[in-house]
């Protein structure tokens, strides 16, 4: 390492949060950047370690979440590279990995950090703010673009379904080995979830644009508004390309089956965070009065509620209620829960923390509700319960205000009936399926999971598409 005392020299200093009565005026980014010389003084923090636990992801827990990158990042090397000014190579080190760490750099939850072996007895290395640093210096130098073009072409079409993470992921490493890419969207805009399922203040949209406009300047092929089975049809893509990649996430959300779920005003949180993003695409970043006078009750305590959250405070909302039906976890690690472990403790969220600036604490833990009650056909009050084992508990019913529900409480997994479009009826550990033409990566093939799993797969599955069309073409020699 370049300063290996340099985690004993420079404290951990995070990127910096506008402060909350600023920042929920406006749809703006609430996150701002270090000086660059800042910035290096973070990446030289990274120790001489010997065995680094932050590139390599591990479940622990029984498998509920990861510790370490999943997708194998060379934290090390990147970090000592930044801290030497360094940045180009920093960058090629980077991208040898993650296509995309422009999202990452902005919406991971980071458990390389918390794997990181300072963190044992320290805060641990600024691993993800290190990432976005990397990346915007590789935008603003042109390297971006550079990176992405191939040195030759196959002649090998390939198709992919689905332009959230795992789809970008796959479209660029392609791309990179030279086959033509032509990339699939149901929506009006690229981008899947990062682009409507993730909130403008989190994560802004021009930083989606950009990276897929950055796909349009490499070679890849860009269709808007198309579903398969409706648009066209799975026959015609098997004819039209060599492989078919479905990166269509797992957009099956959870419901909630009880009296009232059908009046209007209650929303599944995929919907009204889209609607919440076009609205800020068409009218702007400032805060509006959408849900002016209006009490929200919104259920699901994850990331997904807290975004959630944050987006109803900036509409004006006149008060919110968030339920988790699970216990609320430890404030410390318990001695079952050590490092390298993600810390399974409780934890405050962006969202959480703005409403409890405006409104007090909003969140309930071991809750749900158990039926909604309307007027005109739209959803006024809500019933309550504490729960037990995810049952509710009689006699703890009570009816609060709720003028807008939101549906938060994740997903169960992908949409069966495109797969059924195809005639998929097995979906292997290798990206393969009972079809060798067609191939599945991200949550749509391993089930609701963060970002950089859907970097991972897609990238992956692109090299073991490349590996077989190179196999086809040797047999055929």
């Amino acid at each position: 390492m370049a300063d290996p005392r340099g985690f004993l020299k420079y404290p951990r200093i995070d990127n910096p949060m506008r402060p909350i009565m600023q920042r929920v005026k406006d749809f703006n980014a609430m996150e701002l950047d270090l000086s660059d010389a800042d910035r290096r003084e973070q990446a030289a923090r990274c120790m001489n370690c010997g065995i680094p636990f932050c590139h390599h992801g591990v479940f622990f827990g029984g498998g509920r979440a990861v510790s370490g990158c999943p997708n194998d990042n060379l934290i090390p090397e990147w970090n000592d590279l930044v801290y030497r000014d360094q940045d180009r190579r920093a960058f090629e080190r980077l991208s040898r990995t993650n296509m995309l760490p422009d999202m990452t750099g902005r919406v991971c939850p980071a458990p390389c950090e918390v794997s990181c072996v300072q963190a044992l007895n320290g805060p641990g290395i600024t691993i993800r703010n290190n990432e976005k640093f990397i990346i915007e210096q590789a935008f603003k130098n042109g390297w971006v673009v550079d990176s992405g073009k191939p040195l030759r072409r196959t002649g090998k079409k390939i198709a992919v379904i689905g332009s959230g993470p795992a789809g970008i992921s796959a479209a660029w490493r392609l791309n990179q080995l030279g086959h033509s890419v032509t990339l699939f969207e149901r929506d009006d805009r690229f981008g899947g979830f990062l682009m409507y399922g993730i909130p403008n203040m989190k994560l802004p949209k021009e930083v989606v644009q950009r990276r897929i406009n950055a796909l349009s300047q490499v070679g890849i092929d860009l269709v808007p508004n198309t579903e398969v089975g409706k648009d066209i049809s799975a026959e015609e893509l098997k004819k039209e390309f060599d492989r078919v990649v479905i990166c269509t996430g797992a957009r099956q959300a959870r419901d909630l089956n009880v009296k009232g779920r059908d009046l209007s005003g209650i929303y599944q949180a995929a919907d009204f965070l889209k609607i919440a993003t076009k609205e800020v695409l068409k009218d702007g970043t400032k805060a509006n009065n959408r849900l002016k006078g209006k009490h929200v009750l919104i259920l699901g305590g994850g990331d997904t509620g807290n975004d959630c959250i944050g987006t109803a405070i900036r509409q004006g909302c006149a008060g919110i209620t968030q339920l988790e039906i699970t216990p609320a976890l430890p404030k410390e690690r318990t001695s079952k829960n050590q490092w390298p472990e993600w810390p399974m403790v409780l934890k405050t969220g962006y969202g959480q923390k703005e409403a409890k600036a405006l409104f007090g604490n909003v969140t309930e833990y071991s809750a749900t509700a158990t039926a909604f009650f309307g007027e005109n056909g739209q959803v006024k009050e809500a019933e309550i319960s504490q729960v037990d084992h995810f049952k509710p508990i009689a006699g703890t019913e009570k009816r609060i205000k709720a003028d807008v529900v939101v549906l938060a409480m994740g997903f169960t997994g992908a949409e069966q009936w495109l797969f059924d479009q195809f005639g998929i009826t097995k979906k292997n550990d290798n990206y393969t399926t009972n079809d060798n033409q067609i191939y599945v990566a991200g949550d749509c093939r391993r089930g609701p999971s963060l970002v950089i799993w859907g970097i991972h797969e897609g990238r992956l599955c692109a090299e073991k598409i490349d590996a077989s069309l190179q196999t086809l073409a040797s047999a055929k020699l």
